[in-house]
């Protein structure tokens, strides 16, 4: 399971350092990013985050994942849920997050 990793993560970061930062990736969690007004958000990161988000979520789980950024009360409800559909959701987006941690930092 890890060398699927290693190498997903190794072409992240050959993909990341081949674009250039205006022409990075530009969607619903880069702008989500972007509006979250946290110190270190700025056009580049929040772009290699929404590369990872296009690797990793659909589109909706994007859009739903977008939500969070702004709300992080949200955020603790759907990690605390016993919803099915929530469990399935907050392990993606754990993925998701640990992923652009490791690929954008």
């Amino acid at each position: 399971m890890k060398q699927p990793l290693v190498a997903l993560g190794l072409g992240f970061a050959l993909l990341a350092s081949s674009i250039p930062a205006d022409a990075m990736a530009r969607g619903t969690i880069e702008r989500a990013c972007l509006r979250a007004d946290r110190p270190a958000a700025n056009r580049v990161l929040c772009g290699c985050i929404q590369t990872v988000a296009d690797a990793t979520l659909s589109s909706s789980d994007q859009r739903r994942g977008a939500k969070l950024f702004a709300d992080p009360e949200e955020s603790q409800a759907v990690k605390m849920s016993d919803r099915r559909s929530d469990e399935v959701f907050w392990d993606k987006w754990e993925r998701f997050a640990d992923g652009a941690v490791k690929y954008c930092q």
